[in-house]
């Protein structure tokens, strides 16, 4: 193939050294007529005109039978329809004796000429009222996290008619980051759109079903009504029906994420996201109306239009399972402590975005920031107080204990406690009854137990029941405070009726003393 280089070389080598056109086409290759052409016309890039019609000798006869096949498959869903190998390998079951290239060859040009019917290429322009609808997208993005080059998640959602848009990076694309992407996005409009135009994404879509038809899942359906949205479902490989945001993924990473960003942290990242997406859309021109910034059209028409954003939507994924022997529940590769009365039960594990949540009989038994690491175990102490009452020893070499983070009176204690025989079991006491009167008043107590030098879990305990005990009254009585605030009003009537009532009971008492009814009796 003759090169735009190739023709500069037979040039210069002609008008330059002067080598004969023989020489130059015996050289190179080439035929003398083409280095005279070349010389003759100056034409500095080749030019080869396209073959108008492809020889197929062998498939001649099969092109009817291969069409069929081609039209068969049009009536299937995409993902049932065979390539073009395929294709070839079923034409070599009817006797095709020819190359897998002309197969593959007449299967694209049938292709493109379908491509090519009225209306194919055309783009329609949409529009969008304020307020109707917003645009969801993932996408993946590299940052240095900590000073590490990490690959993270960003959920892109974007309003339809301002074109005001936030991007969030995750670790994971699991439904727990897709509900709290939803959670921020709808925190930093001030509202939420009637509408969302989202991809047959597993965290949203159970089954696809042919045309519009989805089965969304429940988790997600119950999202979509508490925030009163209507959820719909781009046809699968249409990107252009949600291309506001398709078009947004690779500016946005033309604009945050070159060159690469430098955070400590992901909250950090996130921060700093939210910031640059309010700056940037108070800087660029609306597509549509130029004269304002992308900002200006939201607060003047989308804002108002929004629906008022209710409570956060409680967004978990949840499982099932069983809680080990050692107080511990597994979730995505990493293991976390609960209570140890739950050990061997059953319990719900709810992931948040940030967090894990456990809940068993009813109750919340544990809480923890979420890891995304492997094979990582996060205790929580506290955890195993109640059994250390019948394991006292496992205080020194349990691993919940290591590195326990304890109120400095508390860790003097248990430092001073571990250096006498059976302090573990007093230290364990006064464990004990910080979940029954708060880790700030034992924290007291022991302040002043190691202020009096009584290093003991009896002088702790007492100090707790001072500290509980009601305070005396500090008001002494004296003739003052004994004073009636309101004088007693005489009554003389009172005193006569008294009176009268003592006169009678006296002469009842008399001897003699009888009455009509005793008169009827003698």
């Amino acid at each position: 193939m003759i090169t735009v280089e190739t023709v500069g070389k037979i040039r210069r080598r002609h008008f330059v050294k002067g080598e004969s056109i023989s020489r130059i086409a015996r050289e190179t290759g080439l035929s003398r007529n083409t280095v005279k052409r070349y010389l003759r016309n100056a034409v500095l890039e080749p030019h080869y005109s396209p073959r108008l019609r492809q020889v197929q000798p062998k498939l001649g006869t099969f092109i009817a039978r291969l069409q069929a096949l081609l039209e068969e498959d049009e009536r299937r869903p995409s993902r049932e329809r065979r390539t073009a190998q395929r294709l070839f390998e079923a034409l070599r079951r009817e006797g095709y004796a020819g190359a897998y290239d002309s197969v593959r060859r007449f299967v694209k040009g049938w292709h493109r000429s379908r491509e090519r019917g009225v209306g194919a290429g055309v783009f329609i322009p949409l529009y969008f009222a304020p307020g109707e609808a917003y645009q969801f997208d993932w996408s993946h993005e590299v940052v240095e996290i900590g000073g590490l080059p990490q690959m993270v998640k960003v959920a892109h959602v974007l309003l339809c008619h301002s074109r005001v848009f936030l991007a969030i990076a995750y670790p994971r694309e699991s439904q727990e980051m897709l509900f709290d992407a939803h959670e921020r996005a709808f925190r930093f409009f001030g509202g939420v759109a009637r509408r969302g135009i989202y991809d047959n994404m597993k965290t949203a879509v159970d089954l696809v079903f042919t045309g519009r038809e989805r089965r969304f899942n429940r988790r997600f359906l119950q999202m979509a009504s508490h925030y009163l949205v209507e959820p719909v479902a781009c046809t699968p490989a249409a990107g252009w029906e949600k291309g506001r945001v398709e078009n947004q993924v690779g500016n946005v990473r033309e604009w945050l994420f070159t060159p690469k960003p430098r955070f400590k942290t992901l909250a950090d990242l996130n921060v700093w996201l939210e910031r640059r997406c309010r700056e940037i859309g108070a800087e660029r021109p609306h597509p549509e109306q130029p004269q304002s910034t992308c900002w200006q059209v939201f607060e003047a028409a989308e804002r108002a239009a929004l629906v008022p954003l209710a409570a956060a939507f409680d967004g978990f994924a949840e499982r099932e399972c069983r809680v080990n022997s050692s107080a511990l529940v597994n979730y995505d590769r990493n293991r976390y402590s609960v209570e140890c009365s739950v050990a061997g039960k059953v319990a719900a594990v709810r992931a948040y975005a940030d967090r894990i949540v456990v809940v068993a009989e009813g109750r919340v038994v544990a809480e923890h920031a979420r890891e995304f690491g492997r094979d990582k175990v996060v205790y929580n102490a506290w955890h195993y107080v109640p059994a250390l009452a019948r394991k006292p020893g496992a205080l020194r070499n349990g691993a919940p204990f290591r590195d326990w983070d304890l109120p400095a009176p508390l860790a003097q204690m248990r430092s001073r406690l571990s250096k006498i025989a059976g302090g573990d079991r007093q230290f364990v006491e006064i464990l004990a009854a910080a979940a029954t009167d708060g880790l700030e008043t034992v924290a007291v107590a022991c302040e002043l137990a190691l202020e009096a030098g009584a290093v003991s879990s009896d002088y702790v305990l007492n100090a707790i029941s001072r500290l509980k005990a009601p305070p005396r009254s500090a008001e002494i009585a004296t003739p003052e405070t004994l004073k009636l605030k309101e004088e007693p009003q005489a009554d003389l009537g009172r005193y006569d009726k008294l009176l009268g009532k003592l006169v009678l009971v006296a002469a009842m008492m008399a001897p003699g003393f009888v009455t009509e009814a005793t008169r009827g009796t003698a």
